[in-house]
């Protein structure tokens, strides 16, 4: 029996969004750009892609950019909102110490460009608060960038109550909701943020394809690619069309099932928490219900992730440690050292991370096979058996 629990690394494309796009790759080939009968069914079709996500979301048409991933989204909010700033001499950009490497890695590289960048600190469940947030900024603050949901730990985070202080305070607001999507129920009319970033490939759409979201009149989008004029000046080059009909696809499916899939993904969830809280010596990471409905995140003290993670897979549990970004690092997680893990706790991570695809015969196996692997690996760890022989002491 194979299992596949790493779906915040990628979920499989769904079969209405596979359907959705097949079309596109041969009858329906044309440039968008193009003024003959098939680039005029491809304009039409991509109107009615950026019009079906505009609708998942609550969001206006025009307000839809379609980028090359949630990472593109994110470099360019985040940089159109920093040079927006600069403009009226706002360099203050603030964002948190669990953000996602395309923010924290674009945060750094506006430092490396004169920008003054505060990174909050989070507390043990990975939650920053928005009374953090209102204490941060200052007149010359041009951004405030949170995640909706932590890839790593699920931790949602109260970006409704940001926002509101980001609006009362006149800064503009970014989230990466990539995780989030198509897994919470969303409405940026209520959100409270100024921009949104998400990826087709997280809720069963296609892999090489995001969005991002930005409110009209908000922030004027910087161009990150030079070229044409493609999605009104905003991203050049030639619309990924069965992408984007896919994307667009996945998205509406998944909002129109969540009231049937979030209760039942959450109560897998729960039951994989409970089985695994019972292993000695183990930790959920996150908030314990402030999470997405479909993340567990583990340590257990002892072993090492990467061991933990292969052995899993020969048994045919394929899981993770943490971000799929950062899996060729040997450093552990950022985020779980944010949280105040040592070190040492900190490598021993698991990531189950769930989809609608998941089913109750996955987690009864997983729920076999984990505790007996985590003693395995515990007999033969000279770091368990001297964490044994110092309890006593």
């Amino acid at each position: 029996m194979t299992v596949y629990v790493d779906n915040a690394a990628t979920t499989r494309c769904g079969e209405k969004a596979l359907s959705a796009m097949l079309p596109y790759f041969r009858e329906e080939f044309g440039n968008p750009s193009s003024l003959h009968v098939y680039g005029q069914r491809a304009a039409a079709a991509l109107q009615t892609a950026r019009e079906s996500v505009a609708r998942s979301l609550g969001a206006l048409p025009q307000e839809i950019t379609f980028t090359g991933s949630g990472t593109e989204a994110d470099n360019q909010a985040i940089r159109s909102a920093a040079l927006a700033g600069a403009k009226k001499g706002k360099k203050h950009l603030i964002s948190c110490a669990i953000e996602h490497h395309a923010v924290l890695h674009t945060l750094d590289q506006l430092k490396r460009e004169g920008f003054e960048v505060t990174i909050l600190p989070v507390d043990e469940y990975g939650v920053v608060t928005a009374q953090q947030v209102a204490a941060a900024i200052r007149e010359d603050t041009a951004l405030v960038t949170i995640m909706t949901a932590n890839n790593e730990v699920g931790t949602v985070e109260p970006i409704s109550e940001i926002g509101a202080v980001c609006k009362e305070k006149g800064v503009v607001f970014h989230t990466d909701a990539v995780q989030a999507v198509g897994h919470l129920p969303l409405d940026v009319k209520t959100l409270g943020a100024d921009m949104l970033s998400l990826s087709g490939h997280k809720f069963h759409g296609p892999k090489g394809i995001g969005v991002l979201w930005c409110r009209k009149g908000s922030v004027p989008l910087t161009s990150l690619i030079q070229g044409g004029g493609q999605e009104r000046r905003k991203r050049a080059g030639t619309e990924n069309l069965p992408a984007i009909v896919g994307l667009a696809a996945a998205l509406e499916e998944a909002v129109a099932e969540l009231d049937e899939q979030m209760p039942r993904i959450a109560a897998m969830r729960d039951k994989l928490i409970a089985g695994l809280s019972k292993i000695e010596r183990s930790r959920l990471n996150g908030h314990p219900t402030q999470r997405l409905p479909g993340n567990v995140n583990f340590c257990f003290e002892g072993i090492e992730g990467e061991s933990l993670l292969l052995l899993l897979d020969q048994k045919g549990v394929c899981a993770s440690s943490g971000s799929a970004c950062t899996s060729g690092s040997l450093d552990p997680s950022h985020v779980l050292l944010s949280l105040g893990l040592p070190h040492a706790i900190a490598h021993g991570s698991l990531r189950l991370s769930l989809s609608r695809e998941t089913t109750e015969e996955d987690i009864d196996y997983i729920l076999g096979i984990v505790p007996p692997v985590v003693e395995y690996l515990r007999e033969i760890s000279p770091v368990w058996e001297e964490i044994k022989a110092n309890e006593g002491k």
